[in-house]
């Protein structure tokens, strides 16, 4: 459900379409969401399967899944690039278009020849990797973390009751979400220590990688060449006792916190979103995202795990998931 409702989002702020994955999906939005995430399994698998080229030469196995995957990710986007230029064909005035789709085909009018269609296509899957996976197996965590610590859950419950206080009695989720500005997601202190928290435990991005530009020494006195690969795990960095203390595996939203104002961290320490010049573009507008999502749901929902005893693992992709998806319970908060 929460990959859904990211796709969404995605979709309706970086290209302006409506795709209502949540709400009578076409087989052909439920062919491409399929395809998008076997490409990124199958994607993944080429790290640990020394065989993969020949798989994909032979066309058999996975790379026979991600051929066929591609195959059907390229039409769904290739007809959205072309619905989109058709529409602005058809306007006077494209600078009244906000999503990114509509400003990178002005621009490409400017260059045709390397902003092509190919490229367009590499920027829509681009930004879709980069909110759509991430930000949901994000909030997945956050549920579990919140069924694993239901006290925290219930403070969340209470920052947000005195948050929107005037809406208390909303009882349209559509009107309550409507009623969430800016003012109330700035006010919103412990779910923003809860979320950073959940991905410091739980990194959407488990292990990246850089690739050296010239030979150099890293702080260590490790010595470096060009074009080696460096690699850096921030799931054991986020749980490493000399960054975070003694408590570093422990879910303490509280270590965010000094007199109920988040105090952030150095990106360096703090490596979910990375750090540098090529920090992640997106992490406000996912930290925004989450927010909104989690408010609505808390509102309105007291969660549970469905096996209280059961315990959650790993989905062996790019990106950190949670096995067969999470299974919840969820109890609607009949009153405040």
């Amino acid at each position: 459900m929460l990959m859904r409702c990211t796709l969404d989002s995605i979709f309706k702020v970086g290209f302006d379409v409506e795709l209502k994955c949540l709400d009578g999906f076409s087989k052909e939005g439920e062919e491409f969401m399929e395809a998008f995430d076997e490409g990124n399994d199958a994607t993944s698998l080429r790290f640990i399967d020394p065989l993969w080229k020949l798989k994909w030469f032979l066309n058999v196995g996975s790379q026979a899944r991600l051929k066929k995957s591609i195959a059907t990710i390229d039409k769904f986007v290739y007809r959205l690039i072309t619905t989109k230029r058709k529409e602005l064909a058809e306007e006077h005035n494209t600078a009244v278009r906000e999503d990114i789709l509509s400003r990178f085909l002005v621009e490409s009018e400017k260059d045709p020849e390397n902003m092509n269609d190919k490229y367009l296509r590499d920027i829509i899957l681009s930004f879709m990797i980069a909110g759509k996976d991430t930000t949901a197996a994000s909030l997945s965590w956050f549920l579990y973390m919140l069924c694993k610590n239901p006290l925290v859950q219930e403070k969340i419950v209470q920052e947000i009751r005195d948050v929107t206080s005037s809406h208390e009695k909303t009882t349209d989720v559509k009107g309550f979400v409507e009623s969430i500005d800016e003012e109330a997601l700035d006010q919103m202190q412990y779910l923003h220590a809860a979320l950073s928290e959940t991905l410091r435990l739980y990194p959407a991005v488990p292990v990246d990688t850089r690739c050296a530009e010239n030979d150099d020494i890293l702080p260590d006195g490790h010595r470096v060449k060009r074009g080696d690969n460096v690699y850096y795990i921030s799931y054991a960095m986020g749980r490493m006792t000399y960054i975070w203390g003694q408590d570093a595996e422990e879910f303490k939203p509280e270590r965010w916190l000094k007199d109920g104002v988040f105090q952030p961290e150095s990106p360096f320490k703090f490596i979910s979103f990375h750090a540098g010049p090529r920090i992640c573009l997106g992490k406000d507008f996912a930290y925004r995202q989450m927010k909104i999502v989690s408010m609505a749901l808390l509102h309105f929902f007291r969660f549970k795990m469905a096996d209280e005893k059961s315990n959650v693992h790993y989905k062996r992709m790019l990106t950190l998931h949670i096995e067969g998806g999470l299974h919840l319970h969820a109890f609607p908060r009949t009153s405040t």
